[in-house]
């Protein structure tokens, strides 16, 4: 890519700074993300800040105050555990995203897909034949000693051998500038639907922007979701009951698991709207009880089955884990 011209016809390779990133000041010693070290700006990020110098003076301002209204307005919230003003905390949206370049992010991805297809056959090694422990790779210690490494689920056999159908990692740049994995999350990884919601509120406060930056959309995560889901369920393949799993109000990410219930178009349910009638998992209803296929849980592993699992777990249901054994329920 040719940089521009300056007065006297000469290339340059870095393009002068724009008003709205004249004002932006580093006090750093690590690399920032929209400037490099000379302070011009990274060629990913040229068209989004010259879509924001298009902006009339003070129109940024009022962009931001309305991204802050259709936060309060849609009730996007996170709750702080052990925090008296936690509950119910307004969801705080960065107006200035973080850009990755395309190029970069495909890169990531495949590491991110390959990291995860990993993960999903060591859980399958490990509540099965655990050939990693006694092959030598991993030592015995690192699994049996482990309060994470849940017993009654051993021996298992889940639909197509996937043990994980939800992945998400936390990414950190490193001195070179490459990203690298800080922790996986395959408990029950939440973030998906703030994503979405940020994504919703950014394209209504900066449509032009948005729209011309030609944003990679999110739209494909959420189908391949529920065509995984669909692909889980034991019967009724043709039109599978889905319920989203969760601990209730109070939990920390409550609105997502509402949000993405809506959008995904699935029932929300808490322990006690579940119950299990000879190995199988219904849903009580006001019409009867109506039997649940797949569940998406959003419960922590060990709260799920007072009987089998957590004894004095108020969130889980009676005999879920039996219904999973028997393959007439999917969890995710």
């Amino acid at each position: 890519m040719q940089g521009p011209k300056t007065p006297g016809g000469i290339e340059t390779d870095h393009p002068p700074r724009s008003g709205f990133a004249d004002n932006y000041r580093i006090d750093s010693p690590f690399p920032d993300e929209m400037v490099k070290a000379d302070q011009s700006l990274r060629p990913h990020w040229r068209e989004f800040v010259s879509l924001l110098d298009e902006l009339p003076p003070g129109e940024f301002g009022h962009r931001r105050d309305l991204a802050r209204r259709l936060i309060h307005q849609n009730g996007v919230t996170h709750n702080i555990y052990g925090d008296p003003n936690g509950l119910d905390r307004p969801w705080s949206l960065d107006f200035i995203p973080l850009l990755i370049a395309g190029a970069h992010w495909d890169n990531i991805s495949e590491g991110l897909v390959q990291r995860a297809r990993l993960l999903d056959r060591l859980l399958a090694d490990l509540y099965g034949p655990a050939d990693t422990i006694f092959g030598g790779v991993l030592p015995p210690e690192l699994l049996w000693a482990n309060p994470g490494f849940l017993r009654p689920c051993h021996g298992i056999r889940l639909p197509q051998g996937r043990w994980l159908h939800l992945y998400a990692a936390d990414l950190v740049r490193n001195e070179t500038g490459q990203f690298e994995v800080l922790s996986d999350r395959t408990q029950a990884p939440s973030g998906a639907g703030y994503s979405l919601e940020n994504r919703i509120v950014l394209s209504r406060a900066l449509p032009s922007v948005f729209r011309q930056c030609n944003v990679q959309r999110l739209a494909p995560f959420f189908v391949s979701l529920r065509e995984t889901l669909t692909e889980l369920a034991p019967a009724n393949h043709e039109n599978p009951r889905i319920v989203l799993y969760t601990p209730g109000p109070y939990n920390e990410t409550y609105f997502e698991h509402s949000f993405l219930a809506r959008y995904l178009g699935y029932t929300l349910v808490q322990g006690n709207d579940l119950t299990v009638r000879g190995t199988i998992v219904y849903m009580k209803t006001l019409g009867g009880l109506q039997r649940v296929d797949v569940i998406l849980r959003r419960v922590d592993d060990n709260f799920c089955d007072p009987l089998e699992l957590l004894p004095d777990s108020y969130l889980g249901v009676p005999g879920l884990l039996q219904a999973i054994r028997r393959g007439n329920v999917a969890v995710a």
